[in-house]
């Protein structure tokens, strides 16, 4: 049933795991986003047309679907793992070439990403003056706080700072449309993640907003290095939650090493997990389940899964795990000694044969 209600999601709209972004009627609209994150421009017009030109002067070009490109059937378009080179106009219109509606995008370089978490007294990127044919301010602008990813315990919750760029008497600008074709690179303009500690009661009469499932995923094989796990529907712009053996993993234990087990990917603020040891790995987004991982089936699997609401720690998983190892180290030993002995008696018995028999035997080998 599960299966078909994720076979069923891939048919419809995107929208649930990618962030909005809307504008109105024959407006243009500027916007700051991070690269690498999913994102749906909306338009609404069946039929649009959509047209590109980036920061660099280039003339616009008709958007067709492409891999990373693709218009909903509403009329939206749908930017998958967009780039910093996808800065710039893009451009929706009606068949009579009428303007429906446009938007100015500065996908700022996720790799760049300034993390912070306030718990740990780190600063974010102060505010910078830079001469460029004349004195202008470098500054973040910050969104606002996301959700906490967790009710009822402690909790971490994080917002988005973008780069913009502010001229006296002007209005502020994202700052890679306002560099446009600018070369130079500054270490102030880098996008912002930062993290704070949070506690806030569970809401049991919280109204779901959209639909979301819970599925199991097992890959079968052993686990020798590390893996990534991704959550699904989740993103940058929501809040994130992971578990390992119902124990949550946070960012502030990431940034102050820690936990060395698992790593939060900073570019998609924790869509992704690379997790080295087995474990039970749940992921939450809006503080609801939406995944559980094995990674490797180990011994105990089976009990784990059957008991993991009563919360075993890590740490007693792996004692477990190890007393498993040692008890199957000393089976090993057992059949190889014995093993050993008997090969022992089949030689004392060829070159010394019992007492009362003739010394002429002949060992036959088939």
């Amino acid at each position: 049933m599960l299966a078909t209600l994720w076979l069923l999601s891939l048919s419809l709209p995107t929208l649930w795991a990618q962030i909005l972004i809307s504008c109105a009627y024959k407006s243009l609209c500027q916007q700051a986003l991070v690269s690498g994150n999913d994102v749906v421009l909306q338009c609404d017009y069946p039929k649009a047309l959509w047209y590109f030109s980036s920061i660099l002067g280039e003339d616009p070009f008709l958007l067709s679907s492409m891999p990373h490109i693709k218009k909903l059937p509403g009329g939206s378009l749908q930017l998958t793992n967009p780039q910093p080179s996808q800065t710039g106009l893009c451009h929706c219109q009606d068949n009579d070439n009428a303007l429906v509606v446009e938007y100015e995008i500065d996908f700022q370089d996720a790799t760049a990403l300034h993390v912070t978490h306030e718990s740990l007294g780190q600063e974010p990127l102060q505010n910078e003056t830079l001469r460029l044919g004349g004195h202008v301010l470098v500054f973040t602008h910050w969104e606002p706080w996301q959700d906490c990813n967790r009710c009822g315990g402690p909790g971490e919750r994080k917002r988005l700072g973008y780069c913009y760029i502010g001229e006296p008497q002007e209005k502020p600008v994202p700052c890679w449309l306002y560099l446009r074709a600018e070369k130079a690179r500054h270490s102030c303009t880098r996008p912002e993640l930062q993290v704070e500690a949070c506690l806030v009661p569970c809401d049991h009469v919280k109204e779901i907003n959209q639909p979301y499932f819970i599925f199991d995923i097992y890959q079968l094989g052993k686990l020798t290095n590390n893996m990534w796990l991704t959550c699904p529907l989740a993103s940058i712009y929501r809040p994130i939650l992971w578990e390992a053996d119902n124990i949550p993993l946070t960012w502030q234990s990431q940034l102050s090493s820690q936990d060395l087990d698992t790593i939060l990917e900073p570019s998609n603020g924790g869509k992704q997990l690379r997790v080295f040891q087995p474990a039970i790995y749940k992921c939450f987004v809006q503080q609801e389940l939406m995944a559980r991982f094995n990674p490797v089936p180990f011994p105990g699997t089976a009990e784990t899964l059957r008991e993991e609401e009563g919360g075993p720690h890590r740490g007693k998983g792996k004692t477990q795990e190890g007393k498993a190892s040692s008890i199957l180290k000393g089976l090993k030993l057992l059949l190889l000694l014995g093993t050993v002995l008997g090969l022992l008696g089949v030689l004392l018995k060829i070159f010394h044969p019992s007492q009362g028999k003739s010394s002429d035997q002949v060992l036959l080998v088939k």
